[in-house]
């Protein structure tokens, strides 16, 4: 529900939970949860004649799942939501209802596009995300072919079995396999699947304004002794969205005087079919029709 008591505008978050309801921490007033209805006025005597029933707060539908809850925010919160409208809630495959083992958020201080871009781009690694523990040493490029496919609204880059040299990997047995999938609005799911173990990267992004926007980036696995790792995961995987962010605060600078920017085929393809998807998607509401994938199968080739 909306953060804001319709009484004197102050956050709902600072008040209690009374059962399904939330009181206001400023003057008592309770709200249910549900459908936002007023439930009570502490301050009222049997002589006002005020009708609390036709106050409300708008709410959202939500879902909690794998350790995740999901917000759908409607473009009229005054309306009710038809569930069947609701788009699907992701979900990872073959995890049931494990959830994540380390979560981590971070600002950007940028436009969503700069960011979800930015979290599909393959070339980029080996010039930020070096560090002592990771591609210390002087950069090696290779050529990577990866075949891609469309999937319900966004692509995906199709399994392919990890290279011999992938050693970090063998912690989830023999023949790790790869799979990277990107959907609209802004959700990327990277599953790694061995012979003994899987393991899972979701990385969501989540506007604030035209200007900043959060990134959210859990880690699961269903390795059974791996939780003594968590308090590692969690640095490295700080370390490793703060290097994203870094990066994206020395090009707010350029992006200032709103230059032409360049996306070359192939290794920004994935950044060309994100601006495709969510043009169409926009093109499809505003012309009441069902959506339709303009990505096409595709083989991308790129040094790294």
């Amino acid at each position: 529900m909306r953060d804001i008591c319709p009484h004197r505008g102050i956050p709902l978050r600072y008040g209690w939970m009374e059962g399904e309801d939330v009181c206001c921490c400023y003057h008592g007033w309770r709200f249910n949860t549900e459908d936002g209805g007023c439930r009570e006025i502490p301050s009222l005597t049997e002589h006002d004649n005020l009708d609390i029933s036709r106050i409300k707060i708008p709410t959202y539908a939500c879902r909690e799942v794998q350790g995740h809850i999901w917000v759908y925010f409607a473009e009229d919160s005054k309306k009710e939501v038809d569930p069947a409208d609701i788009p699907p809630v992701p979900t990872i495959p073959d995890f049931g209802k494990i959830g994540p083992g380390v979560s981590e958020t971070i600002h950007f201080a940028c436009h969503i596009d700069h960011a979800i871009i930015g979290l599909m781009d393959p070339a980029h690694g080996p010039y930020v995300h070096s560090s002592w523990w990771w591609r210390s040493g002087p950069r090696k490029f290779r050529v990577k072919e990866k075949q891609y496919e469309p999937v319900s609204q966004g692509f995906r880059l199709v399994p392919y079995d990890m290279p011999v040299s992938a050693r970090p990997y063998k912690i989830l047995g023999d023949n790790v396999s790869i799979e990277i999938v990107f959907e609209l609005p802004s959700v990327r799911t990277e599953i790694l699947r061995g012979d003994r173990y899987s393991a899972c990267l979701l990385t969501t992004i989540t506007p604030i304004d035209e200007t900043q926007c959060i990134a959210f980036q859990s880690i699961y696995w269903t390795i059974p002794w791996m939780g003594v790792f968590k308090p590692l995961l969690s640095l490295l995987t700080r370390k490793f969205l703060a290097q994203d962010r870094d990066v994206v605060i020395q090009q707010q600078e350029g992006l200032a005087y709103n230059p032409s920017l360049m996306l070359i085929d192939d290794a920004d393809t994935q950044a060309k079919w994100y601006f495709r998807i969510k043009y169409e998607y926009q093109k499809a509401i505003a012309e009441n029709r069902p959506f339709k994938n303009p990505i096409e199968p595709k083989i991308l080739r790129w040094r790294s």
